[in-house]
């Protein structure tokens, strides 16, 4: 009889992000049939996560990975993690997966659809939530993968995956008119990467909406025309159809952007809260209404048109140029910042939902 170890996760406080505990129990690491149990090795934190938790009971993010405990929850996070114990045929010992996590030692599952590409976690509380989600790839089946980009891909790869999608349905959708897109919190990866996915567009104008203090740093990525602080809005000036594409969340913001381009308003995308940790709101004081981008409706419709072959070779060679410019040692814009422990995830995670982390910077957490 194998001796129980100790499992150990972060869970945090559904209504206080910036609330959280560490929690160790001794568990039996000896699967059931049809179960295999992997040791989670790191895990990204930015503020996609902060999304996942401020949506976490409209979007049912809080759903992936139930703690048992009402108002306590698994923040979910992109990592790498390797299989130490399995009775599932196809899923070997010591085969490292790239996923969908909770900040936890170890994770319990009950693979499905088992192919040379990963496999699906079938437990049944997570049937009913978004597939994206539930899908583990095999790190020796993907061709984008590399030991020496893990931290990337877990920093970059979800967001760039948002990125790519809302780049492909804007075009797919001629943009609704519009030859202006103003993006909002335009210093985030997912804004960023979005405008990059969009540059072999010259009749497009991108302009970045930001801070005052990410100005320079946003100036720098090279992937805007136009850099203009919030302060700033009322220079750009009213002159031809513009898109909204909202990554702030920030309501009073959306109203100013909805009141300036009056009339010239096309479509306003709302496509994440870097800035807000409120529930989504799609409503605008005027204009057309806010129309929420969920990136695997894209990816289903790619998916059926393309097939999955396609998607993933139009994705991955994207995300490997995107690696090769965020790291370009003429002007880096971002720096990887690696830390151990469930501490320090603790301290990263009241950091971002406080607003406290440069733009520049990726948080990587060894577990």
């Amino acid at each position: 009889m194998q001796s129980p170890s100790t499992v150990t996760r972060l869970i945090t406080r559904k209504n206080a992000l910036e609330q959280s505990r560490i929690e160790q129990e001794q568990r039996s690491l000896v699967p059931v049939e049809g179960e295999v149990i992997l040791k989670i090795d790191r895990c990204a934190l930015t503020t996609n996560n902060i999304t996942y938790a401020a949506y976490g009971d409209s979007m049912n993010y809080w759903g992936f990975f139930p703690t048992g405990l009402e108002e306590w929850a698994h923040i979910p996070a992109w990592g790498f993690a390797d299989v130490i114990a399995s009775t599932v045929e196809g899923v070997a010992v010591g085969e490292r997966f790239y996923g969908y996590f909770p900040i936890a030692s170890h994770l319990w599952m009950r693979p499905e659809r088992v192919t040379d590409r990963g496999f699906y976690d079938a437990a049944e509380h997570r049937q009913a939530l978004t597939s994206a989600y539930n899908q583990y790839t095999r790190c020796s089946w993907d061709p984008y993968y590399s030991p020496d980009t893990e931290n990337l891909q877990i920093l970059l790869k979800p967001l760039f995956l948002t990125s790519s999608m809302l780049a492909d349905f804007l075009q797919d959708n001629q943009f609704f008119g519009a030859t202006r897109l103003v993006f909002s919190s335009a210093s985030s990866k997912t804004a960023y990467g979005t405008a990059v996915c969009l540059e072999n567009h010259p009749d497009i104008e991108r302009v970045a909406l930001t801070s005052a203090g990410n100005k320079t740093f946003v100036e720098a990525l090279g992937c805007y025309e136009r850099t203009v602080s919030y302060a700033e809005l009322a220079s750009l000036a009213n002159d031809r159809p513009t898109l909204y594409v909202d990554f702030s969340g920030d309501l009073g913001l959306r109203d100013r952007v909805h009141q300036h381009f009056a009339g010239q308003l096309a479509y306003s995308c709302f496509a994440g809260s870097a800035q807000s940790t409120d529930e989504a709101q799609l409503s605008a004081i005027e204009g057309p209404q806010p129309v929420f981008f969920f990136a695997p409706i894209q990816l289903r419709k790619r998916n059926a048109e393309w097939g999955a072959e396609r998607v993933s070779q139009h994705i991955g060679e994207g995300l490997q140029r995107f690696y090769g410019q965020v790291t370009a040692p003429a002007n880096p814009l971002l720096e990887v910042v690696e830390s151990d422990g469930y501490e320090a995830a603790q301290t990263v995670i009241t950091r971002l939902f406080n607003g406290q982390v440069a733009p520049m910077q990726g948080h990587v957490i060894r577990l």
